[in-house]
């Protein structure tokens, strides 16, 4: 069993098969469900739901160290991008957003928490509108849930439109297509601050292997009773040179939006690109769900961010695994034919995002196949 795998988080999410029956989606080899749109033929709807993951646990710890609540306001950005980056994987323009936060009031003062994240909503929407990417904000749903929650959660739904004669699924993957790698971790010209790379994946595993057991302890709500216990050497204030930041800030390190390059790209390269991947649950095996009978190698990968050393040294994960549960260094997945590669770099680094080719496609035999090629080993993921 996985490190991860002991901490009660299934990577793989057995069972949501259960529901494919009742999915109506034009095109079931695509990153994300495609509907038709009843009111604009030859439309599609993307609806797509996704949340901050636990990293709500680890922002609610670090406000409880240092009382400082500009914790949760980079929460805001992360349930915005893990939605945007998603719906644009299939070429997507976004068009509404809505919250839900659900809360113990017992543990959490709901109206400060309310306010901080408003503000990390309206900054947010505002920079993704100076990236060219206008975004509305409708609302959402409040919920106290003191029986139900420990601390909270916050999630979110993005409504987005696509032209059903360019959408993105993966079917035009061909042999000899490259796979080109975007950045999780660093700075881009519209960042304020250097990235830990974490994104929103893993985070339960980092929890438990780096801080100490002491705040269990003094905070029991940041885990289950019958949990795994956390058994790390680290403060949430420890300065690590590695990461260049303390462990708290790298844990909740915002996730990157990736969603206004994916727009300029498909304005300059649409015909080129065949498929598009958010490296989110699945790290980088997330690709096995697009296209038909690819064999995605990956072996040109960025050397993985401090972060991920960091806690596959203290967890003792294996490598394998490890590309199986964080993205590892690679944020997102652009899949495109070769003639494309200089133009599509130039487009990310125009962003200051670092982008490089990280592997190649090749035809398969009768399935979905991730082949990682890494200093660690070489892994076959199906």
């Amino acid at each position: 069993m996985s490190k991860y795998a002991e901490t009660g988080v299934d990577v793989k999410k057995k069972g949501i098969e259960v529901f494919q029956e009742i999915i109506n989606s034009i095109f079931p080899e695509a990153f994300c469900v495609v509907t038709p749109d009843p009111g604009m033929p030859g439309y599609g709807i993307v609806t797509h739901a996704d949340s901050a993951g636990s990293k709500p646990i680890q922002a609610y710890l670090n406000w409880r160290e240092t009382g400082d609540l500009s914790w949760f306001e980079g929460l805001a950005q992360d349930v915005l991008a893990m939605n945007l980056n998603d719906v644009s994987c299939v070429g997507a323009e976004p068009i509404n957003f809505v919250d839900y936060i659900a809360l113990n009031p017992l543990k959490i003062p709901k109206k400060e928490l309310l306010k901080i994240l408003s503000e990390g909503f309206r900054k947010s929407l505002e920079r993704l509108e100076n990236l060219g990417l206008r975004v509305y904000f409708s609302g959402g749903e409040t919920a106290d849930l003191p029986d139900q929650l420990r601390t909270f959660d916050i999630s979110g739904v993005v409504n987005g439109r696509v032209d059903l004669a360019e959408v993105i699924t993966g079917a035009s993957i061909e042999p000899g297509d490259i796979i080109i790698g975007l950045r999780s971790g660093g700075k881009t010209k519209y960042e304020d601050r250097e990235n830990s790379g974490i994104m929103c994946n893993g985070l339960t595993l980092a929890r438990h292997c780096l801080l100490r057991r002491e705040y269990q302890d003094r905070y029991p709500e940041i885990m289950a009773p019958e949990g795994k216990s956390y058994y790390g050497r680290f403060r949430v204030d420890d300065y690590i040179d590695e990461l260049g930041m303390t462990i708290g800030e790298a844990l909740t390190s915002p996730m990157r939006f990736f969603a206004p390059i994916v727009k300029k790209i498909l304005e300059e390269c649409s015909e080129m690109v065949s498929g598009m991947v958010h490296n989110m649950g699945g790290g980088l095996t997330k690709g096995l769900r697009i296209g038909y009978n690819v064999k995605f190698v990956k072996d040109k990968l960025f050397e993985p961010d401090p972060i991920f050393h960091l806690i596959q040294r203290e967890s003792g994960e294996s490598w394998k695994d490890m590309f199986m549960v964080y993205n590892m260094g690679v944020g997102f997945e652009v899949i495109a034919r070769p003639e494309a590669e200089d133009e599509i770099i130039s487009i990310c680094e125009n962003f200051g995002l670092e982008a490089k080719r990280i592997g190649r496609c090749e035809r398969s035999s009768g399935r979905n196949v991730v082949v990682i090629k890494s200093r660690w080993g070489t892994f076959v993921y199906e």
